[in-house]
């Protein structure tokens, strides 16, 4: 890969990994009622996951949508639904502290297969795939799930980092309950333009 067609994957990488959407809206809500540490692992899955569905769908994936493209709408249409089943899940959640097993943190592995279900996720890998290596070749695509793996954590970690700053704001149950009705709000929110 030419230097200034990595330097531009590199900004789209960074660009689409720090903006919002479902992942940092997720790591936001999980940083302020976890904390960093407890977070660690779901960023872990984020990167990690992600980079392997890069991976996949540069060399073969894509060809489902390409052989049967209703494929993508029902992906869509899945991934929607488990993003509302999300969204409710972070608006109900107990505080730290409080009892009952909703109260944990995503795993890695949790988090490395929501990635399959994210549809941001999908519209930048399929983009991210598409513009940086159209041919498919694997060295290309193992470029781009790579350059992605490598700008994930400290994307990530801003998020966390404020939704850890905000906990010192939500000392009450009410703050609480309406932070994470926010975060909820915002996961919805973050479906329109992948879906777009």
């Amino acid at each position: 890969m030419a230097p200034d067609t990595f330097l531009a994957l590199l900004t789209f990488a960074i660009v689409a990994t720090v903006t919002p959407g479902p992942n940092n809206v997720m790591v936001m809500a999980s940083g302020a009622n976890f904390g960093l540490r407890r977070t660690l692992p779901h960023m872990l899955g984020i990167t990690f996951g992600f980079g392997a569905m890069i991976a996949l769908v540069g060399v073969g994936v894509m060809r489902v949508f390409d052989a049967w493209p209703p494929s993508y709408t029902v992906m869509q249409v899945l991934c929607a639904a488990y993003l509302l089943y999300l969204a409710y899940r972070i608006a109900t959640a107990p505080a730290p502290g409080a009892a009952g097993p909703r109260a944990r943190p995503f795993t890695a592995l949790q988090a490395a297969a929501f990635q399959w279900i994210n549809p941001k996720a999908w519209a930048m890998g399929l983009a991210a795939v598409t513009l940086y290596a159209p041919t498919r070749a694997a060295e290309s695509v193992l470029i781009v799930a790579g350059t992605f793996m490598l700008v994930a954590m400290p994307c990530i970690a801003i998020w966390v980092l404020a939704g850890q700053g905000l906990a010192r704001a939500l000392t009450s149950p009410f703050r609480r309950r309406l932070f994470n009705g926010l975060m909820a709000g915002g996961l919805i929110l973050s479906l329109a333009p992948a879906l777009i």
